[in-house]
């Protein structure tokens, strides 16, 4: 049983399935378990276990009541992060972007927010923040 994973709420399902079905199982080792660039959900596991998946946000807005109220927020800081473990940050970084990321900030080692941390920040398809680290 998964008890803890992350679904994303996508409008843009047939992008950000491109993106994660690229990224995903080079970085984490995740395959794809089920699911189709037509949507409306897919999800992809590791040992077993969710490790992400993606729900078309639309029919989640119709289910819950919330389909009146605006897609997208006004401007403000980012609420949350997916964050990445990876080997290699410059290599993951390297990665994303070729499947469409948005740089944000580029690997950078920070000392100050761990020992041998190192991160490095972009955007998915949908402007969602992804941090990428390796400690």
């Amino acid at each position: 049983m998964d008890a803890l994973y992350h679904r994303l709420l996508v409008a843009d399902f047939p992008s950000c399935f491109g993106f994660y079905r690229a990224v995903l199982p080079p970085l984490t080792g995740a395959a794809l378990v089920k699911g189709t660039p037509d949507g409306p959900y897919a999800t992809w596991d590791l040992d077993g276990q969710a490790v992400l998946s993606l729900f078309d946000r639309g029919m989640l807005a119709a289910a819950v009541g919330t389909a009146a109220l605006p897609a997208e927020p006004a401007a403000a800081q980012d609420g949350t992060m997916l964050v990445l473990q990876v080997e290699d940050v410059g290599r993951a970084f390297d990665l994303c972007r070729g499947y469409g990321a948005d740089p944000v900030a580029g690997p950078t080692d920070r000392p100050e927010w761990g020992p041998g941390l190192r991160t490095a920040h972009l955007r998915d398809p949908e402007g969602r923040l992804i941090e990428l680290q390796s400690y």
